[in-house]
């Protein structure tokens, strides 16, 4: 549905993006989760044709995004960051001018038209002015645009960026109605966004991939030592003890009962049950702990990590 091969984007000297590969296929919601500056818009841009590449290809519903572009942009529905709408227009009037930039057959027209209100629950504000219309509407309003022609793809970039949070919920539960009924292509540098909405993840860090599979095998890459969270009934000076038992690496002293264990794996943690409850200090709480798509974010992005 969507591939991209060894693109790349350089701004004078600046490399925004390097090595770009990826396959998306039809039907997946993917996110392309990144820091601010990471070369998400930069690529998002490309595959739509907004923006020439300085090298490699990108194509769509398998036509090239430079060679065919007509075509792509048949298939292709886009929401930029800032949404594209005349604030002076009315919603209806807004999307059939719209439908007929994107050419869309004069028969189907309305009814694609009634379709975009309906998903983007705007047809109570269709005669409405843009510009009188909160932010998370005009949002909706942006969303609308690009699904006003029904393309098989569906490019949304930075959907939620700016709204509060009642307005972030709505927008997210609107990209979850839209699952299945279109190839959805998100990018965004917030978490819950991704795990919201999406099956599959691309993380990409100063301009290269580098990590993407699904989001429960995302989370556990980069797995080594089992961390754990302990508790004990009395205030008992065992940390040192503890420290010293095989397959223990470093016991983190958190409070005058619990502690931040990291063990070698799960087998040992038998072992640290046993030693705190001999020493009479009383086991109340061991819980491993989860390593989720915050961690691997942070390791990928802010750490010296590579997956």
């Amino acid at each position: 549905m969507i591939e991209v091969n060894n693109l790349c984007k350089n701004y004078g000297e600046r490399k925004a993006i390097q090595d770009i590969n990826f396959k998306i296929s039809a039907g997946d919601v993917v996110g392309l989760l990144g820091p601010n500056g990471a070369g998400k818009s930069t690529t998002m841009k490309i595959i739509t044709g907004f923006m020439a590449p300085t090298s490699g290809i990108a194509k769509v519903c398998g036509f090239d995004v430079f060679e065919n572009p007509f075509e792509v942009k048949k298939r292709i529905g886009y929401l930029p960051e800032a949404p594209p709408v005349y604030l002076d227009m009315n919603v209806g009037d807004y999307l059939n001018f719209v439908a007929d930039l994107k050419l869309v057959d004069p028969v189907k027209k309305k009814a694609f038209i009634e379709k975009a209100l309906q998903k983007t629950q705007l047809s109570d504000v269709k005669s409405r002015l843009i510009k009188n219309l909160s932010k998370g509407f005009r949002q909706r309003v942006g969303i609308a645009q690009a699904l006003v022609s029904d393309p098989e793809v569906l490019v949304l970039d930075e959907p939620t960026v700016g709204l509060d949070p009642k307005q972030v919920a709505e927008v997210r539960d609107l990209i979850k109605e839209l699952k299945g009924q279109h190839t959805i292509i998100l990018s965004t540098h917030i978490l819950p966004e991704v795990q919201a909405t999406c099956n599959r993840v691309i993380i990409i860090h100063q301009g290269r991939i580098v990590a993407e599979d699904s989001i429960d095998n995302i989370e556990k890459l980069n797995q080594g030592l089992v961390t754990v969270y302990v508790k004990t009934k009395k205030e008992m000076a065992i940390a040192t003890d503890l420290r010293n038992l095989t397959g223990v690496e470093t016991v983190e002293v958190t409070g005058a009962t619990s502690f931040k264990i990291q063990v070698k794996d799960e087998d040992i943690l038998d072992n640290v049950a046993s030693h705190i409850i001999k020493s009479g200090a009383g086991l109340r709480e061991l819980t491993p702990a989860k390593e989720n798509l915050e961690d691997v974010f942070l390791k990928l992005t802010y750490g010296e990590t590579k997956i």
